[in-house]
């Protein structure tokens, strides 16, 4: 009897196959990201493209030189870079220097992520480490905001008479902004070039949802505990509603949320351990928007919780078949 030969490949568990690639989710976080982008052209001006892909090109740059010069599998055509390009540009400033942000680039690929051993090995997401890290200069950072409706140069913009205040700062001095909810939600205000539109980020994230890249167990649980929170503790005696409302749709919080806090490296993977990951993440917004020195607190808060996934990742871990607990004497039940 002939028998047939076979070439068989032996792995180690789990044998799941997904048509999921890390291409293809981060290919569809790219285009969840274009309204928000299509909000900052349309109020700053095309300088909000520029230093979108000045920073996507920084990002490609800096993971593929990593991976060359240490001898690694060039890793760029996953997009993974060109989603941390994005996302780094979408937290600064549209006023911000090229080099800077390059500075940035370098930060987050190279010592935030390639160090660590690559896309899933990071344990803060590298995005927001880059923007902690660019608050080494405050006065870029912070020190001036473009007004919208302003079209500044896209090689070396003049901030003379074209800045304006941002509703954060409003807000951490217990005063409802000037600007109304209406300009929150479309993006007419001050503010970093991709978190300034409320509804050009929920839409982001609708398609986000729909496509099953992310659960909206992090969303929400954030989104909800900020708003119970800015509901029950409003400052300046402000009507609580209005408060909350300013609150959602003030700042990096729906960037944060949507975009930041749903990483799959740096968030739990158990249902209970996202949930609790999202009250923790809105309960340290609020502690830093209220207490803190800075107006906005999404960034550290994430941050942090970053750090302990590994306690939220043991909530909600189903009991192991056929696991038996012993007694306290030593003895086996």
């Amino acid at each position: 009897m002939n028998l047939e030969a076979k070439n068989l490949t032996v792995s180690s568990s789990p044998h799941a196959h997904s048509k999921n690639s890390t291409a293809a989710i981060m290919r569809d976080v790219c285009i969840a990201l274009v309204p928000a982008l299509i909000a900052a052209i349309w109020f700053f001006g095309w300088r909000a493209l520029t230093l979108t892909l000045v920073s996507v090109a920084g990002c490609v740059f800096f993971e593929w030189g990593y991976r060359k010069v240490m001898k690694k599998d060039c890793t760029v055509s996953d997009l993974s870079a060109v989603v941390t390009g994005m996302l780094i540009a979408f937290v600064c400033p549209v006023s911000l220097p090229y080099w800077t942000i390059l500075i940035a680039d370098f930060f987050a690929i190279v010592l935030v992520k390639q160090l660590f051993g690559g896309i899933g090995m990071n344990i803060v997401n590298p995005a927001l480490a880059a923007r902690a890290f660019l608050f080494s200069w405050p006065a870029l950072m912070s020190g001036q905001w473009v007004a919208p409706g302003t079209n500044i140069s896209v090689l070396s913009p003049s901030l003379d008479g074209m800045t304006t205040a941002t509703p954060m700062a409003s807000l951490h001095v217990g005063a409802l902004p000037a600007d109304s909810l209406f300009d929150l939600l479309i993006g007419k205000v001050g503010g970093s070039l991709g978190e300034v539109s409320a509804a050009a980020l929920l839409l982001g994230g609708l398609y986000l949802l729909v496509r099953k890249v992310i659960s909206p167990r992090i969303p929400l649980a954030y989104l909800g505990t900020v708003a119970v929170l800015a509901i029950l503790f409003p400052l300046g005696g402000n009507d609580c509603v209005d408060w909350m409302l300013y609150e959602l749709l003030s700042g990096g919080l729906m960037l944060g949320a949507i975009f930041m806090a749903t990483d799959y490296a740096t968030s739990p993977v158990t249902h209970l351990g996202q949930i609790a990951y999202g009250v923790g993440c809105g309960v340290l917004t609020i502690l830093f928007r209220y207490f803190g020195a800075y107006v906005e607190g999404v960034t550290y808060a994430i941050l942090i919780m970053n750090c302990c996934i590994g306690f939220f990742d043991k909530l909600g871990v189903p009991k192991r078949f056929g696991f038996v607990k012993e007694k306290k004497g030593g003895a086996e039940k």
